[in-house]
């Protein structure tokens, strides 16, 4: 574990790679790693890129590289698939998509799927988000699958958030309420050659003069991501966005990644001495009188806990 940190701190990929499987599988022999690694960590900028399917997520962020590492930026990518990972799914497209990155020593790509999780975000995002500052990385962009609002869930990781929206892509004001209108920092309207394209950005606009609470109006920038038309404009408003917060706001966003990751920590760790302390056969013997209605779910989780506390008494 000690070579793997120090090889994962000089920035070498095959490190980084190992150190991301072991928190997507092996969380438990992650933690030493974990250990070591965390005080290097806390001074990327995290980008959130969320969206609905097919609103040109990959290109973007395809397009964003290249012009950030013609600024000298180390920049590393998670793109989160919805499919299991053993059969592939939108991890081929995205790396497709990439390509032109995969022989550049200072970028990173990785897929991981999202194996059920709400929001689209695996499980072990925030780690590999925390790897990557440690390999020294300035940029982490972190794409996520399109499901809908549950999609606000970035918010948990990102220090700013990019929400991509295409023209005519059915009811645009069902993709508008409220969940997916908090999140953004910055509206990304792609496809802006599209005839819909002035529509749909009226239709935004209007929909934040109506809703808007906050500050200041997050702004509305056109990308044509296919073209690589607009990228330019949108990481200038992204400079901006930083530029424009105070240290104090920053500082807030990257306390609210270290509490959903203690949260996180923390719920594994009570779920693994529960299982631990509960045999299998007794736990599904618990299920069988929930579903008898028997007994409560509540009564029966009272229980268990009320149980793992005399244990430690």
């Amino acid at each position: 574990m000690m070579d793997l940190a120090q090889e994962l701190i000089k920035g070498n990929h095959r490190a980084i790679a190992r150190a991301i499987s072991l928190a997507e599988n092996n969380r438990s022999a992650a933690q030493e790693m974990m250990k070591k690694i965390f005080p290097g960590t806390g001074k990327s900028l995290v980008i959130g890129i969320t969206g609905p399917p097919g609103s040109g997520k990959s290109t973007l962020v395809d397009h964003m590289v290249v012009l950030l590492r013609k600024n000298g930026k180390k920049i590393g990518i998670i793109a989160v698939d919805p499919s299991s990972p053993f059969t592939g799914g939108a991890i081929l497209g995205d790396r497709i998509r990439m390509m032109r990155h995969s022989t550049d020593p200072d970028v990173f790509i990785r897929s991981m799927a999202a194996r059920g999780h709400l929001g689209g975000l695996a499980k072990a995002t925030g780690e590999a988000i925390t790897i990557l500052e440690a390999a020294g990385k300035d940029f982490i962009l972190v794409e996520t699958v399109g499901v809908g609002q549950d999609e606000v869930e970035i918010v948990k990781l990102a220090d700013i958030v990019l929400v991509i929206l295409i023209p005519g892509a059915g009811d645009e004001i069902q993709a508008f309420k409220a969940g997916i209108m908090e999140i953004a920092d910055i509206f990304v309207l792609n496809k802006a050659d599209s005839p819909d394209a002035e529509k749909t950005e009226r239709q935004l606009k209007a929909m934040l003069d109506l809703g808007f609470e906050g500050d200041t109006m997050p702004p509305v920038v056109k990308t044509v991501a296919t073209e690589g038309e607009g990228v330019e404009p949108l990481v200038n408003e992204i400079d901006k966005l930083v530029e424009s917060k105070s240290q104090e706001f920053i500082n807030s966003r990257k306390k609210r990644l270290i509490s959903w990751m203690l949260r996180d920590i923390i719920s594994e760790k009570i779920y693994q001495t529960v299982s631990q302390n509960i045999p299998e056969s007794e736990f599904e013997s618990l299920v069988e009188r929930i579903f008898k209605r028997e007994i409560d779910p509540y009564t029966v989780a009272d229980e268990i806990v009320g149980r793992l506390k005399k244990a430690k008494a």
